[in-house]
């Protein structure tokens, strides 16, 4: 038995390092180690490894002499809050973005840049006369948009913005876990994360019971007490998330990039079967500063704010509130003795003011929301005129008996908002679906506006985007028929309205002076019980074309149909390298199924082996009706399995071919495809999933469209033909 080492009761640091490869002694703080036998020094290793292998890359480097003593002390093998402890300290790492090359021969450079392809092969530097994709206004749905375009190759895709270039600062700054989760599909979480401030936890201050015009700290709420998520909540300026977008659109095959002074003027949906959409842009400042020119487009995105004229081109518009409310906001570096400046914040004054305080990146700069209150409807704007000054007075009337002393303005603004939303997200009336395919789409907040305590608008917007980009690609790219394209208002405006109704109650609570509650504690007890929804994870998408029916919903339990596919933790066989699986998968617009095995080892004949057969080679089979022939067996499905036994155990040479697809002219082997259970998390108990086996479906946008039994071949194979355009294949 390991007796409790020296120095851990206390004082907790990351100074102390340890090497143990080969360690039979568990070394203390003060140098005196506990004898142990290798077998079990072994197990305590494993497990420490298990939790480095998920942990930030400078973490992973060298773990920490005290996370050896804990796990001696508390036996961690088994101990599951002892675990929670360490991963807590050793937060879950996003790197398992690894990109597969050499499979085409050596290459020396960034495997991150892709090879130009198609449209990318002397991409003009002028948006040309036409184009597949016309996207209007580069904020976050429209560069999410984009980014998830550009790995078409064969998709002509251009987006415009009368900016002179990037969004420098300002805007929005909240990244729920969600939109994380989405950075990883496109491959730069671990940037993103790395400069962001990460929020752990919210303060909620309140008037003195005793001395109204004073406030005080009434509660400290965890972010994420439930661990929703395996990602952090962050802030960060929207102007890097643009940048990762930019960064994701420049090394793609399409080698796409934004193109900046260009005004959108008007559209028109004409008769020509080839591009319909007939497109005014004006040039913005420079030689050509106001001069027209016409670009034909099969389709269009407006991604153009609030004020969008695309929305107001196809006839939509913003209905709901009719009052709107004025918030001054301001990005600012300040001296203050108010305590927790570097903690997200809501403050609520006896006067009846609040601030949302929003603490950023880099250590010092924090933003302030500061509530100007209800704007009168014949204000005509009047309120935009408030100063930096008033905003600033404001702010101090608020936080008293605390002060602050504003020494530099990074940015500010005053805005106003009220919750709003279209009632369709496309071009085609009500009367008309069914009739016609839409040709134009509007996302983010050209359909939904809605107030920033919250923090959801560039989450939501980005999830538009997402919803759209694939499914734009595609049709495009000859994957599916056009009908796809009417499930994308059919989805996303549900998920807006709920998002403003949430947002309604937020607000109001928000607004609503403690003593006028019936709980003193209601704002931050809704805080915590709803937090779910502001994470970016209660979505959860209706039966339809791309989703299936929860018959069989009881084989995997842990993954409902129609949310987000949450990412468990495995180990891969042919490298023991411990990963979560949801991170492996990227935002290239492929289908994913997940093949969770049978409880018969891979050496036997079983309901797995009988499934892979069917996917390797039977007519119906996805992969052979739909992949195009001389593509890789892959190309259009990332097919992975997960085997019940530890990868000790699995032999990679009786895995199914299916499960190991041919690449490349050299026709090699992948094998980073095959999985088995995490000893730590066995996904199987973890997330009810049945021990005969289940098929998951996973749209290209990461939600579970399906759950299926092995058995149920024909109800796999009848999914996609509601999805897919046949084509024919066969695995070499």
């Amino acid at each position: 038995m390991c007796e409790k080492p020296a120095g851990t009761d206390d004082d907790i640091s990351f100074a102390g390092v340890a090497t143990f490869e080969n360690a039979t002694e568990l070394p203390s703080a003060d140098g005196i180690g506990r004898a142990l036998p290798p077998a079990e020094m072994h197990r305590i290793t494993k497990d420490i490894r298990s939790v480095q292998a998920y942990g930030p890359a400078s973490r992973r480097a060298s773990l920490p002499l005290v996370l050896l003593q804990l796990c001696c002390y508390v036996k961690v093998r088994g101990n599951r809050v002892m675990r929670s402890i360490i991963e807590q300290l050793v937060r879950p790492r996003e790197s398992e973005h690894a990109v597969q090359f050499h499979h085409q021969g050596y290459v020396s450079g960034d495997p991150r840049i892709s090879p130009a392809q198609g449209v990318g092969v002397g991409r003009p530097v002028e948006v040309p006369e036409t184009v597949d994709v016309l996207i209007v206004g580069t904020g976050p749905a429209g560069m999410i948009t984009a980014a998830q375009l550009s790995q078409f190759p064969k998709i002509t895709t251009r987006i415009v913005d009368r900016r002179s270039g990037r969004l420098v600062i300002g805007q929005a700054d909240g990244i729920q876990a969600r939109s994380v989760e989405t950075f990883q599909a496109f491959g730069f979480a671990d940037q993103i994360v790395a400069e962001a401030f990460r929020i752990t936890e919210m303060a909620f201050w309140k008037p003195d019971p005793g001395d109204p015009t004073r406030i005080v700290r009434a509660a400290l709420t965890i972010d994420d007490p439930a661990q929703i998520s395996e990602f952090p909540h962050l802030l960060v300026n929207q102007a890097r998330v643009l940048d990762y977008f930019a960064d994701v659109m420049v090394k793609s095959p399409t080698r796409m990039t934004p193109d900046y002074g260009l005004e959108f003027v008007k559209l028109e949906i004409t008769n020509d079967e080839t591009y319909p959409v007939s497109v005014t842009l004006a040039h913005i400042g420079g030689e050509r500063d106001g001069q027209e020119r016409l670009v034909r487009a099969k389709y269009v995105v407006g991604a153009d704010g609030a004020r969008s004229k695309v929305r107001d081109s196809i006839g939509c518009k913003l209905d709901g509130d009719q009052a709107n409310h004025a918030w001054g906001v301001m990005d600012v570096l300040a001296v203050t003795d108010f305590p927790d400046i570097r903690t997200k914040c809501a403050i609520q004054s006896g006067a009846g003011g609040n601030i949302l305080l929003i603490p950023r990146e880099g250590g010092y700069l924090f933003r302030m929301y500061v509530d100007l209150g209800e704007v009168a409807s014949d204000d005509n704007g009047a309120v935009r005129a408030t100063s930096i000054e008033q905003v600033i007075a404001t702010a101090n009337e608020i936080i008293h008996p605390y002060t602050l002393d504003v020494k530099n303005i990074a940015w500010h603004s005053v805005y106003e908002v009220g919750h709003r939303l279209t009632d369709r997200f496309d071009d085609v009336v009500r009367e008309e679906i069914g009739t016609r395919m839409p040709r134009v789409f509007i996302a983010g907040d050209a359909c939904h506006t809605h107030s920033a305590k919250a923090g959801q608008g560039m989450n939501v917007s980005m999830q538009d985007g997402f919803n759209l980009g694939w499914k734009l690609g595609h049709v495009l790219d000859g994957r599916s028929s056009e009908s796809l394209l009417g499930t994308y208002s059919a989805e996303r405006q549900v998920i807006a309205k709920d998002l403003i109704d949430f947002d309604k109650e937020w607000s109001t609570l928000m607004a609503t002076r403690p003593e006028d509650l019936e709980d003193p504690s209601e704002l931050e007890d809704f805080y915590v019980r709803t937090a779910e929804f502001p994470a970016g994870f209660m979505t959860q998408y209706a039966r339809s074309v791309l989703v299936g029916d929860a018959t069989h919903q009881r084989s995997a339990i842990g993954f409902p149909i129609g949310k987000r596919f949450k990412s468990p933790k495995v180990v891969r066989v042919c490298d023991a390298n411990p990963l979560h699986l949801g991170h492996l998968a990227t935002a290239d617009g492929r289908w994913r199924i997940y093949v969770f095995a049978d409880a018969a080892p891979a050496s036997r004949q079983s309901e797995t082996a009988a499934f892979a057969d069917w996917l390797a080679t039977a007519p119906d089979s996805p992969l052979v009706a739909y992949t195009p022939t001389g593509l890789d067996f892959d190309a259009w499905f990332d097919v992975k399995v997960v085997y019940q036994q530890e990868h000790t155990l699995v032999d990679i040479n009786s895995v199914p071919d299916a499960f190991k697809p041919r690449k490349s002219p050299f026709g090699l082997i992948d094998l980073e495809n095959v999985f088995a259970v995490d000893p730590t998390d066995d996904v199987f108990e973890s997330r009810g999933i049945a021990r005969n086996g289940s098929v998951i479906v996973v749209r290209p946008d990461q939600y579970v469209a399906h759950v299926l039994p092995l058995d149920r071949t024909e109800d796999i194979a009848a999914f996609f033909r509601g999805v897919l355009l046949e084509r024919r294949a066969s695995m070499a």
